[in-house]
Protein backbone atom coordinates (compact mmCIF):
# COMPACT_ATOMS: atom_id res chain seq x y z
CA UNK A 1 0.00 0.00 0.00
CA UNK A 2 3.06 2.34 1.05
CA UNK A 3 4.50 1.72 -2.90
CA UNK A 4 0.93 2.39 -4.20
CA UNK A 5 0.51 6.23 -2.55
CA UNK A 6 3.99 6.62 -3.37
CA UNK A 7 3.74 5.68 -7.43
CA UNK A 8 0.74 7.91 -6.97
CA UNK A 9 2.13 10.86 -5.12
CA UNK A 10 5.26 11.09 -8.16
CA UNK A 11 2.45 10.88 -10.99
CA UNK A 12 0.57 14.00 -9.18
CA UNK A 13 4.02 15.61 -8.22
CA UNK A 14 4.26 15.65 -12.19
CA UNK A 15 1.67 16.34 -13.02
CA UNK A 16 0.12 20.11 -13.51
CA UNK A 17 -3.31 21.33 -12.18
CA UNK A 18 -3.83 22.71 -15.90
CA UNK A 19 -3.05 19.24 -16.69
CA UNK A 20 -5.84 17.54 -14.38
CA UNK A 21 -8.33 20.12 -15.04
CA UNK A 22 -8.41 19.54 -18.82
CA UNK A 23 -8.64 15.57 -18.33
CA UNK A 24 -11.77 16.09 -16.41
CA UNK A 25 -13.45 18.24 -18.77
CA UNK A 26 -11.93 15.81 -22.24
CA UNK A 27 -13.92 13.01 -19.78
CA UNK A 28 -17.12 15.54 -19.26
CA UNK A 29 -17.30 16.55 -22.99
CA UNK A 30 -16.97 12.96 -24.11
CA UNK A 31 -19.50 11.43 -21.51
CA UNK A 32 -22.12 14.36 -23.31
CA UNK A 33 -20.98 13.22 -26.79
CA UNK A 34 -22.08 9.99 -26.27
CA UNK A 35 -24.78 10.59 -24.31
CA UNK A 36 -26.00 12.93 -27.24
CA UNK A 37 -25.37 9.96 -30.03
CA UNK A 38 -26.99 7.20 -27.76
CA UNK A 39 -30.45 9.26 -26.53
CA UNK A 40 -33.19 11.04 -27.46
CA UNK A 41 -34.34 14.54 -26.06
CA UNK A 42 -32.62 17.34 -24.33
CA UNK A 43 -28.98 17.13 -23.23
CA UNK A 44 -28.40 15.29 -20.06
CA UNK A 45 -25.08 16.47 -18.61
CA UNK A 46 -22.81 14.50 -15.70
CA UNK A 47 -23.76 15.00 -12.48
CA UNK A 48 -26.71 17.91 -12.85
CA UNK A 49 -28.87 16.33 -15.48
CA UNK A 50 -31.21 18.04 -17.36
CA UNK A 51 -30.99 20.74 -14.28
CA UNK A 52 -29.45 23.92 -16.97
CA UNK A 53 -31.92 23.52 -19.31
CA UNK A 54 -34.99 23.55 -16.98
CA UNK A 55 -32.62 26.66 -15.76
CA UNK A 56 -32.33 28.21 -18.98
CA UNK A 57 -35.94 27.66 -20.18
CA UNK A 58 -37.53 28.20 -17.09
CA UNK A 59 -39.54 30.99 -18.10
CA UNK A 60 -40.72 29.43 -20.33
CA UNK A 61 -40.53 25.27 -19.52
CA UNK A 62 -44.07 24.46 -20.84
CA UNK A 63 -42.95 25.60 -24.15
CA UNK A 64 -39.57 24.05 -24.26
CA UNK A 65 -41.23 20.54 -23.30
CA UNK A 66 -43.45 20.78 -26.16
CA UNK A 67 -40.69 21.27 -28.65
CA UNK A 68 -38.67 18.70 -27.01
CA UNK A 69 -41.07 15.25 -26.57
CA UNK A 70 -42.25 16.62 -30.79
CA UNK A 71 -38.12 16.49 -31.04
CA UNK A 72 -37.77 12.88 -29.16
CA UNK A 73 -40.95 11.49 -31.00
CA UNK A 74 -43.03 11.73 -27.83
CA UNK A 75 -40.81 10.35 -24.65
CA UNK A 76 -37.44 11.55 -23.64
CA UNK A 77 -35.21 10.87 -20.77
CA UNK A 78 -34.89 13.64 -18.16
CA UNK A 79 -32.52 13.17 -14.82
CA UNK A 80 -31.72 15.85 -12.14
CA UNK A 81 -28.65 15.60 -9.97
CA UNK A 82 -27.49 11.91 -9.92
CA UNK A 83 -27.22 11.35 -5.90
CA UNK A 84 -31.31 13.16 -5.76
CA UNK A 85 -32.08 9.65 -7.85
CA UNK A 86 -34.79 12.03 -9.57
CA UNK A 87 -34.97 10.52 -13.14
CA UNK A 88 -37.68 9.04 -15.54
CA UNK A 89 -39.26 10.21 -18.71
CA UNK A 90 -41.91 12.84 -20.15
CA UNK A 91 -44.13 11.94 -22.74
CA UNK A 92 -46.77 13.06 -24.93
CA UNK A 93 -47.34 10.21 -26.34
CA UNK A 94 -51.08 8.88 -25.94
CA UNK A 95 -50.63 5.17 -26.66
CA UNK A 96 -47.43 5.37 -23.48
CA UNK A 97 -50.21 7.41 -21.40
CA UNK A 98 -52.69 5.18 -22.04
CA UNK A 99 -50.53 1.95 -20.52
CA UNK A 100 -49.58 4.08 -17.46
CA UNK A 101 -52.90 5.41 -16.63
CA UNK A 102 -54.75 2.14 -17.37
CA UNK A 103 -53.48 -1.02 -19.27
CA UNK A 104 -50.16 -1.58 -16.13
CA UNK A 105 -52.56 1.22 -13.53
CA UNK A 106 -51.25 -0.73 -10.33
CA UNK A 107 -47.85 -0.46 -11.47
CA UNK A 108 -47.64 3.12 -11.99
CA UNK A 109 -49.14 4.85 -8.78
CA UNK A 110 -48.67 8.39 -7.30
CA UNK A 111 -46.13 6.87 -5.04
CA UNK A 112 -44.34 7.90 -2.13
CA UNK A 113 -42.74 11.12 -4.02
CA UNK A 114 -46.11 12.98 -4.41
CA UNK A 115 -47.88 11.32 -1.44
CA UNK A 116 -44.76 12.90 1.00
CA UNK A 117 -45.03 16.26 -0.09
CA UNK A 118 -48.75 16.90 0.07
CA UNK A 119 -48.70 14.97 3.47
CA UNK A 120 -49.80 17.53 5.73
CA UNK A 121 -52.51 18.95 4.00
CA UNK A 122 -54.14 16.34 2.09
CA UNK A 123 -53.46 12.99 4.95
CA UNK A 124 -54.99 10.06 3.14
CA UNK A 125 -57.71 12.21 0.78
CA UNK A 126 -58.49 10.54 -2.54
CA UNK A 127 -56.36 13.18 -4.44
CA UNK A 128 -53.33 11.56 -2.03
CA UNK A 129 -54.00 8.38 -1.63
CA UNK A 130 -53.14 4.92 -3.36
CA UNK A 131 -54.20 1.13 -3.59
CA UNK A 132 -57.07 0.53 -1.01
CA UNK A 133 -57.36 3.78 0.71
CA UNK A 134 -57.70 5.35 -2.93
CA UNK A 135 -60.36 2.79 -4.08
CA UNK A 136 -62.58 3.39 -0.60
CA UNK A 137 -63.08 6.95 -1.12
CA UNK A 138 -63.72 6.82 -5.02
CA UNK A 139 -66.25 3.90 -4.25
CA UNK A 140 -67.88 6.57 -1.12
CA UNK A 141 -68.02 9.43 -3.40
CA UNK A 142 -69.14 8.45 -6.76
CA UNK A 143 -71.80 6.17 -5.02
CA UNK A 144 -72.75 9.89 -3.73
CA UNK A 145 -72.17 12.45 -5.98
CA UNK A 146 -73.61 10.79 -8.94
CA UNK A 147 -77.20 10.12 -7.32
CA UNK A 148 -79.84 12.54 -8.91
CA UNK A 149 -80.53 13.75 -5.48
CA UNK A 150 -76.90 15.41 -5.37
CA UNK A 151 -76.76 15.99 -9.04
CA UNK A 152 -79.77 18.01 -8.40
CA UNK A 153 -78.16 20.20 -5.25
CA UNK A 154 -75.44 20.69 -7.04
CA UNK A 155 -77.15 22.55 -10.03
CA UNK A 156 -79.48 25.01 -7.41
CA UNK A 157 -76.19 25.37 -5.56
CA UNK A 158 -74.44 26.64 -8.67
CA UNK A 159 -77.73 28.69 -9.59
CA UNK A 160 -78.09 30.67 -6.74
CA UNK A 161 -74.22 31.67 -6.24
CA UNK A 162 -74.49 32.39 -9.33
CA UNK A 163 -77.81 34.73 -9.17
CA UNK A 164 -77.34 35.57 -5.80
CA UNK A 165 -73.44 36.68 -5.88
CA UNK A 166 -71.55 36.41 -8.72
CA UNK A 167 -74.43 38.36 -11.18
CA UNK A 168 -74.75 40.53 -8.12
CA UNK A 169 -70.69 41.32 -8.06
CA UNK A 170 -70.86 41.93 -12.04
CA UNK A 171 -73.42 44.38 -12.06
CA UNK A 172 -71.78 46.34 -9.50
CA UNK A 173 -68.44 46.37 -11.36
CA UNK A 174 -69.58 47.55 -14.89
CA UNK A 175 -71.81 50.16 -13.22
CA UNK A 176 -68.68 51.76 -12.08
CA UNK A 177 -66.70 50.37 -15.08
CA UNK A 178 -63.95 49.01 -12.58
CA UNK A 179 -61.53 46.93 -13.66
CA UNK A 180 -61.24 43.50 -11.54
CA UNK A 181 -59.25 40.25 -11.67
CA UNK A 182 -61.42 37.43 -12.73
CA UNK A 183 -59.14 35.05 -12.29
CA UNK A 184 -59.51 36.15 -8.72
CA UNK A 185 -63.39 36.39 -8.85
CA UNK A 186 -63.67 33.01 -10.32
CA UNK A 187 -61.47 31.53 -8.04
CA UNK A 188 -63.56 33.12 -5.19
CA UNK A 189 -66.92 31.66 -6.57
CA UNK A 190 -65.48 27.76 -7.32
CA UNK A 191 -64.22 27.67 -3.62
CA UNK A 192 -67.61 29.16 -2.31
CA UNK A 193 -69.20 26.39 -4.33
CA UNK A 194 -67.25 23.37 -3.97
CA UNK A 195 -67.20 24.26 0.08
CA UNK A 196 -71.04 24.15 -0.27
CA UNK A 197 -70.71 21.01 -2.28
CA UNK A 198 -68.74 19.12 -0.06
CA UNK A 199 -68.59 20.40 3.32
CA UNK A 200 -72.74 22.20 2.85
CA UNK A 201 -71.00 25.18 4.36
CA UNK A 202 -70.61 29.04 2.19
CA UNK A 203 -67.10 30.53 3.04
CA UNK A 204 -68.27 33.84 2.03
CA UNK A 205 -65.36 35.00 -0.78
CA UNK A 206 -67.40 35.46 -3.16
CA UNK A 207 -69.21 38.81 -0.99
CA UNK A 208 -69.54 42.29 -2.74
CA UNK A 209 -66.83 44.02 -0.86
CA UNK A 210 -64.85 40.41 -1.91
CA UNK A 211 -63.16 40.17 1.09
CA UNK A 212 -60.35 37.94 2.95
CA UNK A 213 -61.70 34.74 4.37
CA UNK A 214 -59.37 33.27 6.67
CA UNK A 215 -59.94 29.46 5.92
CA UNK A 216 -59.92 30.33 2.26
CA UNK A 217 -57.05 32.03 2.92
CA UNK A 218 -55.39 29.88 4.50
CA UNK A 219 -56.21 26.69 1.98
CA UNK A 220 -54.59 28.50 -0.95
CA UNK A 221 -51.44 29.36 0.95
CA UNK A 222 -51.28 25.71 2.27
CA UNK A 223 -51.15 24.83 -1.44
CA UNK A 224 -48.46 27.64 -2.31
CA UNK A 225 -46.12 26.11 0.59
CA UNK A 226 -47.01 22.89 -0.42
CA UNK A 227 -45.74 23.16 -3.80
CA UNK A 228 -42.79 24.55 -2.65
CA UNK A 229 -41.81 21.28 -1.80
CA UNK A 230 -41.69 20.32 -5.82
CA UNK A 231 -39.14 22.79 -6.90
CA UNK A 232 -36.48 22.11 -4.21
CA UNK A 233 -34.58 19.22 -3.09
CA UNK A 234 -35.83 16.99 -0.20
CA UNK A 235 -33.15 17.73 2.44
CA UNK A 236 -34.06 21.52 2.20
CA UNK A 237 -37.41 21.15 2.79
CA UNK A 238 -36.80 18.55 5.40
CA UNK A 239 -34.42 20.68 7.46
CA UNK A 240 -37.07 23.76 6.98
CA UNK A 241 -39.85 21.48 8.33
CA UNK A 242 -37.39 19.52 11.07
CA UNK A 243 -37.04 23.08 12.50
CA UNK A 244 -40.21 25.31 11.70
CA UNK A 245 -39.23 28.06 9.54
CA UNK A 246 -39.68 29.74 6.57
CA UNK A 247 -41.95 27.88 4.40
CA UNK A 248 -42.71 25.36 6.44
CA UNK A 249 -43.29 27.21 9.51
CA UNK A 250 -45.62 28.94 7.32
CA UNK A 251 -47.01 25.66 6.05
CA UNK A 252 -47.64 24.46 9.38
CA UNK A 253 -49.76 27.53 10.79
CA UNK A 254 -52.02 27.27 7.73
CA UNK A 255 -52.92 23.64 7.47
CA UNK A 256 -53.77 24.01 11.18
CA UNK A 257 -56.73 26.50 10.25
CA UNK A 258 -57.13 24.43 7.32
CA UNK A 259 -57.99 21.22 9.24
CA UNK A 260 -59.54 23.22 11.97
CA UNK A 261 -62.41 24.08 10.14
CA UNK A 262 -62.36 20.87 8.34
CA UNK A 263 -62.37 19.07 11.31
CA UNK A 264 -65.28 21.63 13.26
CA UNK A 265 -67.83 20.59 9.85
CA UNK A 266 -67.43 16.99 10.62
CA UNK A 267 -68.01 17.28 14.41
CA UNK A 268 -70.88 19.50 14.10
CA UNK A 269 -73.00 17.50 11.63
CA UNK A 270 -72.26 14.41 13.49
CA UNK A 271 -74.13 16.15 16.36
CA UNK A 272 -76.79 17.27 14.04
CA UNK A 273 -77.03 14.23 12.58
CA UNK A 274 -77.64 12.32 16.17
CA UNK A 275 -79.95 15.11 17.25
CA UNK A 276 -81.61 14.99 14.38
CA UNK A 277 -81.54 11.16 13.53
CA UNK A 278 -80.12 11.65 10.40
CA UNK A 279 -79.52 14.10 7.30
CA UNK A 280 -82.53 14.00 4.92
CA UNK A 281 -82.84 17.76 4.53
CA UNK A 282 -79.12 17.78 4.09
CA UNK A 283 -77.02 17.31 0.14
CA UNK A 284 -73.55 18.05 0.49
CA UNK A 285 -71.00 15.58 -0.04
CA UNK A 286 -70.10 15.26 3.90
CA UNK A 287 -73.69 15.00 5.33
CA UNK A 288 -74.44 11.92 2.52
CA UNK A 289 -71.77 10.09 3.04
CA UNK A 290 -72.36 10.08 6.69
CA UNK A 291 -76.08 9.68 6.56
CA UNK A 292 -75.40 6.53 4.24
CA UNK A 293 -73.35 5.01 7.14
CA UNK A 294 -76.07 5.34 10.12
CA UNK A 295 -78.53 2.85 9.73
CA UNK A 296 -80.80 4.31 12.36
CA UNK A 297 -81.10 7.21 14.51
CA UNK A 298 -79.92 5.39 17.36
CA UNK A 299 -76.31 3.99 15.18
CA UNK A 300 -73.19 5.25 16.33
CA UNK A 301 -70.83 2.56 14.16
CA UNK A 302 -69.44 4.83 12.11
CA UNK A 303 -67.95 3.05 8.66
CA UNK A 304 -65.90 6.33 8.06
CA UNK A 305 -63.79 7.71 10.75
CA UNK A 306 -63.92 11.21 10.74
CA UNK A 307 -60.38 12.00 9.69
CA UNK A 308 -61.53 9.84 6.32
CA UNK A 309 -64.11 12.30 6.07
CA UNK A 310 -62.41 15.28 6.77
CA UNK A 311 -59.14 13.99 4.41
CA UNK A 312 -61.60 13.09 1.43
CA UNK A 313 -63.46 17.02 1.65
CA UNK A 314 -60.45 18.66 1.70
CA UNK A 315 -59.09 16.57 -1.31
CA UNK A 316 -62.13 17.60 -2.75
CA UNK A 317 -61.84 21.45 -2.24
CA UNK A 318 -58.56 21.20 -3.30
CA UNK A 319 -59.57 19.61 -6.81
CA UNK A 320 -62.68 21.56 -7.43
CA UNK A 321 -61.35 25.06 -5.96
CA UNK A 322 -58.70 25.67 -9.65
CA UNK A 323 -59.62 23.60 -11.97
CA UNK A 324 -62.54 25.30 -12.52
CA UNK A 325 -61.47 28.71 -12.08
CA UNK A 326 -58.21 28.97 -14.08
CA UNK A 327 -60.35 26.78 -16.83
CA UNK A 328 -62.68 29.39 -16.76
CA UNK A 329 -59.84 32.32 -16.60
CA UNK A 330 -58.69 31.03 -20.08
CA UNK A 331 -61.88 30.30 -21.68
CA UNK A 332 -63.12 34.16 -21.37
CA UNK A 333 -59.62 35.42 -22.53
CA UNK A 334 -59.54 33.09 -25.55
CA UNK A 335 -62.98 34.11 -25.85
CA UNK A 336 -62.38 37.95 -26.14
CA UNK A 337 -59.51 37.44 -28.54
CA UNK A 338 -61.78 35.24 -31.13
CA UNK A 339 -65.32 37.54 -31.76
CA UNK A 340 -66.24 35.10 -34.08
CA UNK A 341 -66.42 32.26 -30.98
CA UNK A 342 -68.16 34.86 -29.25
CA UNK A 343 -71.01 35.82 -31.58
CA UNK A 344 -71.73 31.87 -32.35
CA UNK A 345 -72.07 31.28 -28.33
CA UNK A 346 -74.38 34.24 -28.25
CA UNK A 347 -76.44 32.87 -30.51
CA UNK A 348 -76.81 29.52 -28.98
CA UNK A 349 -77.62 31.05 -25.43
CA UNK A 350 -79.89 33.50 -27.69
CA UNK A 351 -81.73 30.47 -29.06
CA UNK A 352 -82.03 28.88 -25.53
CA UNK A 353 -83.32 32.07 -23.92
CA UNK A 354 -86.12 32.23 -26.83
CA UNK A 355 -87.50 28.81 -26.48
CA UNK A 356 -87.88 29.54 -22.77
CA UNK A 357 -89.93 32.30 -23.19
CA UNK A 358 -92.15 30.42 -26.05
CA UNK A 359 -93.02 27.77 -23.25
CA UNK A 360 -94.50 30.08 -20.67
CA UNK A 361 -93.48 34.06 -18.83
CA UNK A 362 -90.15 34.50 -18.18
CA UNK A 363 -89.46 36.34 -14.62
CA UNK A 364 -87.65 39.10 -13.39
CA UNK A 365 -84.88 37.47 -11.72
CA UNK A 366 -81.32 37.48 -13.15
CA UNK A 367 -81.01 34.64 -15.84
CA UNK A 368 -80.18 31.39 -14.58
CA UNK A 369 -80.17 27.68 -16.73
CA UNK A 370 -81.70 24.42 -15.88
CA UNK A 371 -79.83 21.23 -16.38
CA UNK A 372 -81.76 20.53 -19.23
CA UNK A 373 -80.53 24.06 -21.09
CA UNK A 374 -77.35 23.38 -19.65
CA UNK A 375 -77.38 20.07 -22.04
CA UNK A 376 -78.35 21.85 -24.95
CA UNK A 377 -74.92 24.35 -25.01
CA UNK A 378 -72.95 22.19 -27.49
CA UNK A 379 -71.05 25.14 -28.70
CA UNK A 380 -69.94 26.33 -25.52
CA UNK A 381 -68.79 23.05 -24.15
CA UNK A 382 -67.05 22.63 -27.47
CA UNK A 383 -65.43 26.17 -26.86
CA UNK A 384 -64.44 25.27 -22.48
CA UNK A 385 -63.10 21.77 -23.95
CA UNK A 386 -60.94 23.85 -26.62
CA UNK A 387 -59.99 26.20 -24.06
CA UNK A 388 -58.75 23.01 -21.73
CA UNK A 389 -57.26 21.36 -24.46
CA UNK A 390 -55.05 24.22 -24.99
CA UNK A 391 -54.84 25.54 -21.56
CA UNK A 392 -55.20 22.66 -19.04
CA UNK A 393 -55.66 23.32 -15.41
CA UNK A 394 -53.06 20.76 -14.50
CA UNK A 395 -50.48 21.17 -17.30
CA UNK A 396 -48.47 18.17 -16.11
CA UNK A 397 -48.75 15.37 -13.83
CA UNK A 398 -46.60 12.24 -12.96
CA UNK A 399 -46.93 8.36 -11.78
CA UNK A 400 -44.03 6.43 -9.63
CA UNK A 401 -42.52 3.17 -11.11
CA UNK A 402 -43.07 0.38 -8.77
CA UNK A 403 -41.29 -2.23 -10.81
CA UNK A 404 -39.21 -2.12 -14.24
CA UNK A 405 -41.40 -1.84 -17.27
CA UNK A 406 -41.01 -1.14 -20.76
CA UNK A 407 -43.74 0.93 -22.46
CA UNK A 408 -45.86 -0.13 -25.58
CA UNK A 409 -43.09 2.63 -27.88
CA UNK A 410 -40.04 -0.04 -26.61
CA UNK A 411 -38.90 2.42 -24.11
CA UNK A 412 -37.63 0.81 -21.15
CA UNK A 413 -38.72 2.52 -17.13
CA UNK A 414 -36.85 1.19 -14.45
CA UNK A 415 -38.27 1.14 -10.90
CA UNK A 416 -38.46 4.06 -8.89
CA UNK A 417 -38.49 6.27 -12.18
CA UNK A 418 -41.13 9.17 -12.56
CA UNK A 419 -43.59 9.17 -15.41
CA UNK A 420 -44.33 12.71 -16.21
CA UNK A 421 -47.46 12.92 -18.87
CA UNK A 422 -47.72 16.90 -20.45
CA UNK A 423 -51.41 17.28 -21.14
CA UNK A 424 -50.02 21.47 -22.29
CA UNK A 425 -48.10 20.00 -24.56
CA UNK A 426 -50.14 17.12 -25.93
CA UNK A 427 -52.37 20.25 -27.05
CA UNK A 428 -49.75 21.22 -29.44
CA UNK A 429 -48.54 18.78 -30.69
CA UNK A 430 -49.64 17.94 -34.82
CA UNK A 431 -49.03 13.96 -34.40
CA UNK A 432 -52.44 14.26 -32.34
CA UNK A 433 -54.37 17.21 -33.28
CA UNK A 434 -53.54 18.02 -36.43
CA UNK A 435 -51.90 21.08 -38.25
CA UNK A 436 -54.24 23.43 -37.08
CA UNK A 437 -53.14 22.38 -33.20
CA UNK A 438 -52.06 25.55 -31.59
CA UNK A 439 -55.48 27.22 -32.95
CA UNK A 440 -58.55 27.77 -30.48
CA UNK A 441 -61.01 26.27 -32.72
CA UNK A 442 -64.07 25.10 -31.02
CA UNK A 443 -65.90 22.97 -34.19
CA UNK A 444 -62.82 20.54 -33.60
CA UNK A 445 -65.42 19.34 -30.98
CA UNK A 446 -68.92 18.92 -32.49
CA UNK A 447 -69.92 16.29 -35.58
CA UNK A 448 -73.60 16.82 -37.25
CA UNK A 449 -74.37 19.42 -34.45
CA UNK A 450 -73.40 17.01 -31.50
CA UNK A 451 -70.40 17.42 -29.62
CA UNK A 452 -68.13 14.83 -29.64
CA UNK A 453 -65.78 13.17 -26.60
CA UNK A 454 -62.28 12.45 -27.28
CA UNK A 455 -60.23 9.69 -26.14
CA UNK A 456 -59.48 10.32 -22.57
CA UNK A 457 -56.05 9.37 -23.39
CA UNK A 458 -55.52 12.18 -26.15
CA UNK A 459 -57.21 14.21 -23.69
CA UNK A 460 -56.25 13.62 -20.60
CA UNK A 461 -57.21 17.22 -18.76
CA UNK A 462 -59.59 15.18 -16.84
CA UNK A 463 -57.16 12.58 -15.79
CA UNK A 464 -57.95 9.05 -17.56
CA UNK A 465 -58.26 5.69 -16.55
CA UNK A 466 -59.28 4.71 -13.36
CA UNK A 467 -58.55 7.68 -12.35
CA UNK A 468 -60.56 9.64 -14.08
CA UNK A 469 -62.26 12.83 -12.56
CA UNK A 470 -65.42 11.63 -11.20
CA UNK A 471 -66.39 15.40 -10.51
CA UNK A 472 -66.06 16.03 -14.72
CA UNK A 473 -69.52 15.87 -15.14
CA UNK A 474 -70.24 18.85 -12.06
CA UNK A 475 -67.03 20.83 -13.70
CA UNK A 476 -68.95 21.00 -16.84
CA UNK A 477 -72.21 22.13 -15.34
CA UNK A 478 -70.28 24.33 -13.52
CA UNK A 479 -68.34 25.89 -16.50
CA UNK A 480 -71.48 26.32 -18.73
CA UNK A 481 -73.71 27.82 -15.92
CA UNK A 482 -71.01 30.33 -15.09
CA UNK A 483 -69.83 31.29 -18.71
CA UNK A 484 -73.69 31.39 -20.30
CA UNK A 485 -75.20 33.55 -17.43
CA UNK A 486 -72.11 36.41 -17.88
CA UNK A 487 -72.18 35.96 -21.61
CA UNK A 488 -75.83 36.48 -21.79
CA UNK A 489 -75.54 40.20 -19.49
CA UNK A 490 -71.73 41.33 -20.22
CA UNK A 491 -69.04 41.39 -22.87
CA UNK A 492 -66.27 40.72 -21.21
CA UNK A 493 -62.94 43.23 -22.47
CA UNK A 494 -59.52 42.28 -21.26
CA UNK A 495 -57.77 45.85 -20.23
CA UNK A 496 -56.10 46.59 -23.08
CA UNK A 497 -52.02 46.40 -22.60
CA UNK A 498 -53.11 43.39 -20.00
CA UNK A 499 -50.17 40.44 -19.78
CA UNK A 500 -51.40 37.22 -20.45
CA UNK A 501 -48.50 34.33 -19.33
CA UNK A 502 -48.63 31.39 -17.75
CA UNK A 503 -47.63 31.13 -14.36
CA UNK A 504 -45.13 27.92 -13.51
CA UNK A 505 -47.12 26.27 -11.15
CA UNK A 506 -48.69 22.91 -10.84
CA UNK A 507 -51.34 24.61 -12.24
CA UNK A 508 -52.04 26.54 -14.37
CA UNK A 509 -52.82 30.25 -13.28
CA UNK A 510 -52.76 32.86 -15.16
CA UNK A 511 -49.31 34.59 -14.16
CA UNK A 512 -50.31 38.36 -13.68
CA UNK A 513 -54.07 37.46 -13.15
CA UNK A 514 -57.23 38.73 -16.10
CA UNK A 515 -57.77 42.24 -15.60
CA UNK A 516 -61.31 43.14 -17.60
CA UNK A 517 -64.32 45.18 -17.54
CA UNK A 518 -67.96 44.11 -18.16
CA UNK A 519 -69.86 45.93 -20.76
CA UNK A 520 -73.32 45.11 -20.08
CA UNK A 521 -75.15 43.73 -23.39
CA UNK A 522 -77.80 45.68 -25.31
CA UNK A 523 -80.40 43.41 -24.88
CA UNK A 524 -80.57 39.55 -24.14
CA UNK A 525 -82.94 38.33 -27.30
Amino acid sequence: MELLWKFIDQILSHTKLSDIAMALMGLFLFSSLVQRLTSKGPMLWPVVGIIPSFVVHSGHIHEWVTDAANKAGGTFPIRALTFARLFGVITVDPSVIEYVLKTRFKNFPKGEYYRERFAELLGDGIFNADDEVWKEQRRAATAEIHTARFVDHSVKSIEELVRNKLLKLLEKLAKSNQSVDLQDVLLRFTFDNICTAAFGVDPGCLALDLPEVPFARAFEQATEYTLFRFMVPPFVWKTMRFFCFGTEKFLRESVKVVHQFAEKCVIDRRIECQKLGGLEGRFDLLSRLIQAQVSDAKSVNYRFSDKFLKDLCISFILAGRDTSSVALAWFFWLVHKHPEVEKRIMAEITEIISKRKKEGPVTEQEPVFSIEELKKMVYIQAALSEALRLYPSVPIDFKEVLEDDVFPDGTPIKKGAKVLYSMYSMGRTEAIWGKDCREFRPERWIKDGQFMSENQFKYAVFNAGPRLCIGKNFAYMQMKMVAASILLKYSVCVDEGHVVAPKITTTLYMKHGLQVTFKPRVAHT
